[in-house]
């Protein structure tokens, strides 16, 4: 019996061995300060090298940052210099070495930015240790953070141009899948979303405006990621407010822009933007927007948002709304989860040999 969570996928000349994927999520380890600064050390990678030797067909490496101001708190990792290459060259060396596909997420933080790790409390850093954010409009995330200096037209070409080269140390340290984020409130999302796009120029207003800074910046990747190996996008299918935000509308006719622009997949997430959202939270609750995408313009997607079992998982695959599933807390709790969920139904599974016994 086929079982589609254990099917392999292929995209451009890529091909992953499950659709049991790893979502990004921030670990807020890294050295916040001098030539260590956002360098990967042995937290990413124990981490990392867990989840692969537990199975997960591809691993999406946390929030990297374009810059140093575009980090969300300064123990955040980086992409913005030559020194953060060899610590993630070591993690994806180990991922393909037992048979996962390594992928990095890069993205700027715009007006969440300098913030505290959350363990430490979700506000602002210490002066003495932060920096002033910046966002599309001069509109903080919510009262307790600082209000963003408006970007200008030169300094959002200069952020384009941070992408583009943050992803050309991705493809140098190894990676084989790169993501944008355009999500959860951070800086492509803030420009999208007219919540916290207030702007009346080229970027702000019309959809096309609010739109502009994501394909610029999926253009300048794409411009410098090699064709033959995929890129993703995730993106935000709604704000959950009734007025003023970025709609489940809006991201259908964007994933078809995305798609025109050389995206391959979109990792459809919802919120994060701020605002009186009120988000009805419940087991797969976000996947009707990705399965609305993919019916809708044929952008293949990836579901994301309390997927926690296996047979909630294979139902996704196999009811055809989605192409895979990036699973988030349930990695943390269980690194093997996907070997769990291959034996409990009933898929065959390669496991490291000093795990044989195991299995």
């Amino acid at each position: 019996m086929s079982v589609a969570l254990f099917e392999p996928y292929t995209l451009r000349s890529l091909t992953v061995p499950n659709r049991v994927w790893m979502a990004p999520m921030c670990q807020y380890s890294a050295e916040t300060s001098g030539p260590g600064a956002g360098v990967a050390g042995d937290w990413h990678f124990a981490h990392y090298a867990a989840r692969a030797t537990g199975g997960a067909g591809l691993i999406l490496v946390e929030a990297t940052a374009v810059s140093p101001e575009g980090r969300i708190s300064p123990a955040d990792l980086g992409l913005w210099n030559d020194t953060q290459i060899e610590g993630l060259r070591r993690i994806s060396g180990f991922l393909k070495e037992h048979g996962t596909v390594p992928g990095i997420q890069i993205g700027h933080a715009g007006r969440k930015a300098s913030t505290n790790r959350p363990w430490e409390g979700r506000g602002p850093v210490d002066p003495s240790e932060g920096w002033q954010p910046v966002g599309p409009s001069p509109v903080g995330f919510a009262a307790d953070h600082q209000v963003p200096t408006e970007l200008t037209v030169e300094s959002i070409r200069e952020i384009t141009g941070q992408f583009a080269d943050a992803a050309r140390r991705a493809l140098e340290a190894g990676f084989e899948v790169i993501e944008i984020h355009g999500a959860h409130g951070y800086l492509i999302h803030e420009f999208l979303s007219p919540h916290s796009n207030h702007r009346t120029d080229a970027y702000g207003g019309s959809f096309e405006n609010r739109t502009r800074l994501a394909l610029e910046v999926v253009d300048a990747v794409r411009a410098v990621w090699p064709e033959e190996l995929p890129l993703f996008f995730r993106v935000s299918a709604t704000d959950w407010l009734e007025q003023q935000g970025w709609t489940a509308d809006e991201t259908v006719r964007f994933a078809a822009l995305l798609r025109e622009h050389g995206v391959d997949l979109l990792d459809v997430s919802t919120g994060g933007n701020g605002g009186p959202a009120e988000i009805p939270v419940g087991p797969g609750y976000q996947v009707p927007f990705a399965a609305r995408v993919k019916a809708e313009t044929g952008l293949p997607v990836a579901a994301v948002g309390l997927i926690t079992d296996s047979g909630q998982a294979e139902k996704i695959l196999a009811n055809g709304e989605a192409d895979a599933v990036l699973l988030g807390r349930e990695l943390l709790r269980d690194a093997s989860w996907p070997r769990r969920a291959a034996r409990e139904l009933g898929a065959l599974t390669p496991a490291p040999s000093q795990y044989a016994w195991a299995i």
